[in-house]
């Protein structure tokens, strides 16, 4: 998520019980037709900038985003309820209440399924960078986003060349 200036909070609490009543935010990932996720933003309703903490659900049968990594920044998640599948490299953990994923950078690809029959609650969290760069590797594509704007490119049709030392 990147760095967002949201209109000033009422108050820097915010409450169970207004969350609630409120509408969930919904988000698909636009190469996953299997992502489905469903919340609140805690730190938008505060008036965070730097960081982005989020109550998240994925109902049965679907999944968080899609298989990624981070470059720059730093990602967690915390489960509330129910059970869910982490892919976490090439080994797969079967996650419930209590269990804590953390994802320093750059991070090893990660992902959050849900193949249970019910609801897999947890708390996510992360920097909100101006700018980050996540691989999908199993769709070939970098991610790169500057402020809001995201651009897709093709991993194997990259150019990339190393600064010598010294060139700095």
């Amino acid at each position: 998520m990147s760095e967002k200036s949201p209109a000033a909070p009422k108050s820097p609490l915010s409450r169970a019980a207004d969350r609630t009543r409120a509408t969930e935010q919904s988000q698909q990932h636009p190469l996953n037709p299997s992502s489905e996720i469903h919340g609140h933003s805690l730190s938008d309703l505060v008036g965070l900038r730097r960081l982005g903490v989020h109550v998240l659900r994925i109902p049965p049968g679907k999944e968080s985003f899609v298989f990624h990594s981070h470059q720059l920044e730093e990602e967690w998640m915390y489960v509330l309820s129910g059970r869910g599948i982490a892919e976490v490299g090439d080994e797969q953990h079967e996650l419930g209440p209590g269990d804590f994923l953390g994802f320093a950078t750059p991070s090893v690809g990660h992902h959050l399924r849900n193949p249970f029959s019910e609801d897999l609650v947890y708390i996510s969290g992360g920097e909100r960078r101006e700018m980050e760069v996540a691989d999908f590797p199993r769709h070939n594509k970098r991610m790169i986003r500057v402020g809001r704007n995201v651009s897709l490119c093709p991993i194997d049709q990259l150019e990339t060349f190393t600064i010598p030392e010294g060139n700095d």
